[in-house]
């Protein structure tokens, strides 16, 4: 089976809308993938109930790999210490394929903010009520920002949304103050002057974005954040395909096209095999659980 892998389209569905990280990612991949089996690759955006939707499709899919999860840390490590009641088991359900990137999210304002640096966004919130906003609670960019708030011993104020782009929106309109946001979503607004970048989460700045400090940077020294994104198949999927799709995909990240693809979006390729995969999402399960318990943010 894992020899004639594939021998029809491969959908790899992704769980959020398109113009994200997680699209931006799985559309580069499924140009490659495409060109190397020489069968269709095709994007499936499935957005809803912060990603449970698309994972759900994907965990009842038939496990022949023809139908694959392109995940992150927020959906695969975060909901199920978000939602009560999930229709899958994050870890049981899906079988780890491979790892594609890591990405920092950034901190972004307006151009005309009053505040341009870590220091003075602090300074501003001691002094003041700034809101952040977020794609709804408990996601990557709600807990960030209770990170930031336990780092910096602040109070941001959370503004959630349903879904990133109505916080994007009323971020440009004045409505808020700020947003956490991954890299890629609002990497055109950045070159195009429409967004300011205050800092990247991650301990190391960002290569597409060398001028962005990172938070650490700024003295919360120990604030690291840098999301991975990966592929998923259905949990029974056999090891042979799993192997097969893993040592494809690791071969295309060497590839310099697809590096400076990711890089172009504020991402670096990340070569795990399915093992590590493995052990990389139970370490996050963990982590992630922490930080959703501390921030007493629920889902129901």
């Amino acid at each position: 089976m894992a020899q004639s892998f594939p021998d029809r389209p491969v959908k790899i569905l992704v769980p959020q809308a398109p113009g994200g990280a997680s699209d931006a990612l799985a559309r580069i991949m499924a140009q490659k993938l495409s060109d190397k089996w020489g069968r269709p690759v095709v994007v499936d955006n499935r957005a809803g109930a912060g990603g449970n939707v698309g994972m759900e499709v994907v965990a009842t899919s038939p496990p022949d790999g023809y139908t694959l999860l392109m995940s992150y840390v927020g959906t695969h490590a975060i909901n199920g210490a978000l939602y009560k009641k999930l229709p899958f088991d994050p870890e049981r359900d899906f079988a780890p394929v491979a790892t594609l990137a890591t990405l920092p999210f950034v901190i972004v304002v307006r151009p005309d903010a009053p505040f341009k640096t870590v220091p003075e966004l602090v300074a501003a919130a001691k002094n003041g009520r700034l809101t952040y906003g977020s794609g709804g609670n408990g996601s990557v960019n709600h807990l960030l920002g209770e990170m930031f708030n336990s780092a910096a011993n602040v109070k941001l104020i959370h503004v959630p949304y349903r879904g990133a782009a109505p916080a994007m929106q009323d971020l440009l309109g004045g409505q808020i103050d700020l947003v956490f946001t991954s890299l890629p979503s609002v990497a055109g607004a950045i070159k195009q002057g429409a967004l300011r970048p205050i800092a990247v989460t991650s301990a190391k700045r960002a290569r597409a974005f060398p001028d962005v400090p990172t938070i650490a940077e700024a003295g919360l020294s120990e604030f690291d954040v840098n999301p991975w994104f990966g592929l998923f198949a259905p949990g029974k999927t056999p090891a042979p395909v799993i192997r097969k799709i893993n040592a494809d995909v690791n071969a295309l990240l060497k590839d310099p096209d697809v590096i400076g693809k990711f890089e172009a979006q504020g991402a670096e390729a990340l070569a795990t095999d399915p093992g590590q995969f493995r052990k990389l999402l139970a370490s996050d399960i963990v982590k992630w659980g922490r930080v959703v318990e501390a921030s007493g943010a629920r889902v129901d």
